[in-house]
């Protein structure tokens, strides 16, 4: 199991429970149709929970910290504690973290599940598109992200709602000095250096989206800087992604 505290405990990198967005707002149900809910159990036989995308009928990004055992993934969900008629509980059959993960600094920090069977596509269902070679974000774009984690530092446990925060794209240069591991090749940094706006706890593995395009995992965060955090870039592994998606 990865260290789940690279800065602040990562988004519920493997091991806290669902958590919430700090900052954020409840979004209307059902509105985000592409959010999974991505739950795991750890070596010590405890659950573990992330969110996650789905990009294909059978196929859900998430953070590669994230891997664990019996992983199951919710779809069509608005309130995880509840039983909608929404929701699709699919087996994973299969985890393919990026091979160059590492786990002490969280670079290629990105995961694909293909799931035990396809999901069914419906107003409450429908895959994130990913965005093309060539777009990129810049500083000063507003995104937002979405998942079950926690709303603040001292909260024991989230929200069974969805969440959503909008978050700015960053400067490097001060991301740089925030997070010493950052780099701009695979990562970006989005946030609010002003606000306590940030995903947290919980949140791993969810999509950072801009103009309707899934351009960021949720990586990590530090639990003293609720202002900003790191998302793994998508564009620089559409390759990899594709190669996966097409082969497997």
């Amino acid at each position: 199991m990865p260290p789940v505290l690279i800065l602040l405990t990562l988004l519920l990198p493997l091991g806290a429970g669902a958590d919430e967005i700090i900052g954020g707002h409840k979004v209307k149900p059902h509105s985000r149709p592409y959010m999974a809910f991505v739950e795991s159990v750890d070596i010590q036989g405890n659950k573990r929970y992330c969110g996650g995308f789905l990009v294909q009928d059978n196929f859900v990004l998430t953070a590669a910290h994230c891997r664990n055992s019996s992983m199951t993934v919710t779809l069509g969900a608005n309130n995880i504690e509840a039983k909608e008629d929404t929701q699709q509980i699919i087996p994973v059959a299969k985890a393919i973290p990026h091979p160059d993960y590492n786990d002490t600094v969280f670079s290629s920090d990105i995961m694909l599940l293909k799931l035990g069977r396809k999901a069914k596509r419906n107003k409450a269902v429908k895959p994130l598109k990913l965005p093309e070679p060539s777009d990129q974000v810049k500083p000063g774009d507003v995104c937002h992200v979405a998942g079950w984690g926690k709303t603040s530092i001292n909260a024991t446990e989230g929200s069974s709602r969805l969440r959503e925060v909008q978050l700015i794209i960053q400067e490097d240069k001060k991301c740089k000095k925030r997070f010493p591991h950052y780099t701009n090749t695979t990562e970006i940094c989005a946030g609010d250096w002003k606000k306590k706006k940030t995903f947290y706890e919980g949140d791993s593995g969810g999509p950072l989206v801009c103009d309707n395009k899934a351009h960021g995992v949720v990586a990590y965060t530090k639990n003293w800087t609720i202002s900003s955090g790191v998302f793994t870039k998508v564009v620089y592994f559409l390759p990899w992604i594709s190669s996966n998606m097409k082969h497997l």
